[in-house]
């Protein structure tokens, strides 16, 4: 592996890109594939944490649009992010990566509650942090979560993995003139509404200039190619 551009790094990942092709629940072979490209960041002595979403198992808003009431939603929400974490956590130790799941909602059978500073402890020893239940607030996204803790443990980038490599002006499934941009600014994403990271974790980001890297997931090694500062998917970043 070449040497990191990054030391320390948020890595957001969607609920469904832990479901493979099967499209929900979690796929073991796809959650393993992920894991040992992990172990290999974290081995170069990058120190990484983690975000998942919990769309493969539950969506809060989809719910909310059919009559549930919102708040009630998006701690189920919340709940499916926790289940995911742990999967996630059981594949990495399967592989002898080391791993804490922290919990913005307190479950001290399961996890451990989310401390800052214990967290940043945990990557300094070395540690995969993965952090559960969102912000622990309804109305809030996981978007939002990756950016507030990578805010909090003063990560260089967050690295959100997706299904496509990188934004485009339009759906490239739906439009076959939608071109691929490589590079955005953080107003550039409000201002044309492209589905980077929802509207507050963007504005949280440019207010404190952390730069998102959005790239494709589903091919394996890409991981750590963004991590040696490899130019493949999109970067946004101030001006």
């Amino acid at each position: 592996m070449n040497r990191p551009s990054f030391s320390r790094v948020l890595l957001k990942l969607s609920g469904e890109s832990l479901a493979g092709d099967q499209g929900y629940g979690i796929d073991p072979l796809t959650i393993s594939t992920i894991a040992r490209e992990i172990k290999e960041v974290v081995d170069s002595g990058v120190q990484l944490a983690l975000v998942i979403g919990g769309g493969n198992i539950f969506r809060g808003l989809a719910a909310s649009s059919k009559g549930m009431d919102r708040a009630s939603a998006d701690y189920m929400g919340m709940l499916a992010t926790v289940i995911n974490s742990l999967a996630m956590q059981d594949a990495l130790e399967k592989v002898g990566v080391s791993t804490r799941v922290q919990s913005a909602i307190a479950m001290q059978e399961v996890a451990e509650p989310y401390i800052r500073r214990r967290a940043i402890r945990h990557l300094e020893k070395g540690r995969v942090v993965i952090f559960g239940a969102g912000t622990g607030n309804p109305y809030f996204t996981t978007d939002t979560a990756a950016s507030l803790r990578a805010m909090e443990i003063n990560a260089q980038v967050i690295l959100k993995g997706t299904k496509v490599d990188g934004v485009y002006s339009a759906d490239p499934k739906k439009d076959a003139t939608a071109v691929k941009l490589p590079k955005l600014t953080y107003l550039e994403v409000l201002k044309m509404g492209l589905q980077v990271m929802d509207a507050t974790a963007t504005s949280l980001c440019m207010d404190n200039n952390l730069p998102i890297i959005v790239f494709d997931l589903t091919t394996e090694g890409n991981i750590k190619k963004v991590i040696c500062g490899e130019e493949i998917g999109t970067i946004v970043q101030g001006e």
